[in-house]
Parts: structure tokens; sequence; C-alpha cells
């Protein structure tokens, strides 16, 4: 269905507001390069297009367009075609992205398709992707965020600037009642999305229902709820910066340092774990979940062998040892037995990669090794090693234990064999009476990308 607006007495008022508002946004972060516009035809987006679209004296930015084609509505060709015609009067070029949104995903249809939106504008690569959602919708996250009990991410809801993913919302401080004003003084015209009536819809609830019953009885409810996140985003961004600090003394490389993170006491303790998981993780975990992991990593006992699964589709744990926490990605790996060929890299199955590179006096002894075929194989258990003259052999597993190598890393580690004789291992080191002399030839081998930061 379409619609347009008629001209209304104050429309030119707020258009300049509005013409004025996008371009303090765009000087205000420093906005250029190219900008791709989701678009779906409705009088948000319209709106936000016709605002781009005549902007004037921006000479570092490039529009494009794109349209996600869902075919969820009978009218959806509509919809792809009015947007065809409102960039065509633009001269600005659209993509009609068509994507099919699945309805078992258990995500729920609303979840299902705005993930397909999204990942279909981050594969546009533009420097930035502008969004129109306004403080109407702003509101609506933010109740729906209360509802479900969300803390101070969750109700900083949707950022205007979210440099990060390359996002921008610039009229998130804009009413929909604004918007439409705007669209009336330029005669826009725009499609209407019948299931935006649908309350079955969580959000189109709160929309229908909810926000305009608390308007009545709290006027400005609305743009006090959109405010709220900002004072969240706020809270939130301390909360961050008071963990970043507690990171600098709990932190050792990867590992979360258990006892630290106990003297901090339980809100801080909690703050800190968070912050270190969601830079590891897609999703947190809810607050509960959060909680029964902060319990268990500060009461496991040291030799516990603590393993709490994080997000099994990727294959990640939280794991306990030493009195450190890890976030470790577990698959089963396998059976690992290769030929070395005399090449410069050989690629592993883990995407890692062991390095060989010939160097005089350095490495193991390619005159001892006497063309010995070397294999590439994990660990099996009962190897020997004996990687210092001046110490006796000792089994592999003390050697990695006295490294304070987690068990997990262990099992992944590319032993290298003469035959069938250890001779390198990652972190460790060579066998010691292979060490080439400074007038021998030597082999160098190097693990690069793997758990323990490129080991030689």
């Amino acid at each position: 269905m379409s619609h347009s607006a008629a001209p209304g007495s104050a429309g030119a008022l707020h258009s300049s507001r509005l013409q004025q508002h996008l371009q303090q946004f765009i000087t205000q972060h420093h906005i250029e390069g190219h900008l791709l516009v989701a678009l779906s035809g409705g009088l948000d987006s319209c709106v936000l297009l016709h605002l781009l679209a005549t902007l004037p004296n921006n000479p570092g930015i490039r529009l494009s367009v794109m349209h996600v084609h869902h075919g969820l509505s009978p009218h959806a060709d509509q919809w792809a075609e009015h947007c065809q015609r409102l960039c065509a009067s633009h001269a600005i070029p659209l993509q009609v992205v068509h994507v099919q949104v699945p309805r078992d995903s258990g995500q729920g249809l609303e979840a299902a398709a705005r993930h397909l939106r999204y990942e279909a504008m981050r594969a546009a690569h533009a420097d930035y992707v502008v969004l129109a959602h306004h403080q109407d919708d702003q509101a609506e996250t933010v109740m729906l965020q209360l509802l479900r009990g969300a803390g101070m991410r969750g109700l900083a809801a949707m950022a205007s600037y979210d440099a990060q993913q390359g996002l921008l919302r610039p009229l998130l401080d804009i009413s929909r009642a604004q918007l439409a004003e705007y669209a009336a003084q330029h005669q826009l015209e725009w499609v209407e999305d019948e299931s935006n009536h649908d309350t079955h819809y969580d959000r189109n609830f709160c929309r229908q229902q909810v926000l305009p019953l608390l308007e009545q009885r709290f006027p400005g409810a609305g743009k006090a709820l959109a405010r709220s996140a900002l004072q969240a985003a706020e809270a939130e961004s301390l909360q961050m910066a008071l963990a970043e600090l507690d990171a600098a003394n709990a932190l050792r490389g990867d590992a979360l340092n258990v006892a630290r993170l106990q003297a901090l006491g339980e809100v801080r303790a909690r703050n800190l774990l968070r912050w270190w998981l969601s830079s590891r993780l897609r999703y947190l975990p809810h607050r509960e979940h959060l909680q029964e992991m902060l319990r268990q990593l500060l009461t496991a006992a040291d030799d516990a062998k603590l393993a709490l699964l994080l997000d099994g589709e990727q294959g990640l744990w939280l794991r306990r040892y030493r009195g450190h926490a890890y976030v470790v990605a577990q698959r089963k790996s396998a059976d690992l037995d290769i030929v070395w060929d005399q090449q410069p890299v050989v690629a592993l199955p883990d995407g890692s990669q062991l390095k060989f590179e010939q160097q005089l006096g350095a490495g193991l002894s390619l005159n001892r090794l006497s063309g010995k075929p070397l294999h590439i194989r994990h660990r099996q258990g009962g190897e020997h090693f004996k990687p210092y003259a001046n110490r006796p052999g000792r089994s592999l597993k003390h050697w990695l234990q006295e490294a304070d190598m987690p068990p997990w890393q262990r099992e992944q580690l590319p032993l290298v064999f003469a035959e069938d004789q250890l001779i390198w291992v990652p972190g460790i080191g060579m066998a010691s009476h292979l060490q080439a002399q400074s007038h021998e030839d030597g082999l160098l081998i190097c693990w690069s990308g793997s758990p323990l930061k490129d080991a030689n």
C-alpha cells in the first residue's frame, strides 16, 4: 500500500531543522566515504534517503541504496518497484537483494529477517550503513529490553554512531511525527508494511498499544525512554572503562587470573568477566548464567578440570587451569600424520602452519638428521624428550607441565619426529643432541597461527 503526505504549515521549519540536524551529525562524526542507505520503502527510510540525497556541500560522501526483498508480504514486489522509482528520481544506484527468511530458525521471523538484512548490508562493504531508526524506535527498544530484564548494555539500545559495526542512525533523536511532517512538506510517497499493524509481534504491541497508553498518562514518555537509553549507554561506558582498569591487573595474555578476579568483589568481578567474555563470544550469557560461571570459577579446586560450555556451535568453552581462566576453542581434531616434503610451509588441518627455514648454525642439524623422513603428528602419550643437554630426558608430559601449558593445548601440538624419535616440540624446543653447531646447516621450525602465538 502506497501513502503520500499533504504539506503542513509547520513543515518548512521542521524541514530546515532536520537538514541542519543531519549536517551536524555528519560534521560531528567526520563522516565521509561510501554510505549505503538501508531503504525499506517506508516513511522513515524514504525521509532519510531524501535528506541525504538533497544534502548540499558534502563532496566526500558517495551514496548508494540497498533494498532487501524478504518475500514475506504479497506486496513485496511493489515495495521493491517503489524503491527503484525513488532511487531513479535521485539518480542514486540501488541494489535489490532477495533473501529467503527461514521460519524455523528458532530466532522468530522478525529476528531472522533482521539478521539476513544486516548480513546483506555488511556484504556490500560500504564505509557506513545508514539506518532510519528514530526516537520512537528507540523508546520501543528500551521498553522491550526492560521487559527482558536487560542490563546497561541492553538498555543502551541502539547507538546513533557505531564505529565498530559501521552503522549510522542519524535520526535517533527525531520523532516519527517530525519525520511525517518532513514527508508532508516535501510531498513524499512511501509504502506501508501491513505487518506493522500485527500486534502478535512484541514490538508492534508496544508501538500500537503500550506506548500510546503511556503517552496518555505520562506525556513525553517515549522521549523519556529514549533519553534513558543515552544514560544507560553512559553507564555502560563507565562499566567498560572500570573493567579495562581491572583487566590491567588481572589479565596475563589471554588468561584471566582467578585470584585477582576474586579480590575485586562480586560486582566488579562479574563486570570484568562480562567484559572479558564480550570480546570472545558472539552472544553474552544471561546474568544468571554469568553469575554461575563466576561462582564455579572462584570456588573450583585448583586441580578441578572445570569446563563450562559457552558456545556449542563455535565449540567455545570456559576452562580453568592453575589459577587462570581461559576461553578455549575445542573441537575434535583429526588424526595428524604428515610427511614433510621439503616445503617451506606446511598447512595444518586447524588452520595453523609449520614453517621450515634453513639457517647456518641454528635449529636442527641437517647433517645429523641424515636425510631421515620427518613426520608431523599429534601427541599419543608415552613420548620421551630431551631438550636440554645438561638435564636428563623426561616424558613429554613432564616438560609440558613444567612449561605450564594447559592440557587442551597439549593435545593440539604438531610434534615433529625423525622416524619415531621426537625431535621438536612447539613451545619447548628441539632435541638437544640435534642442535646445530655454528658451522652446520640447520633447520628452524616455527608454528605460526597457533594458540602459542608463533612457537619455536
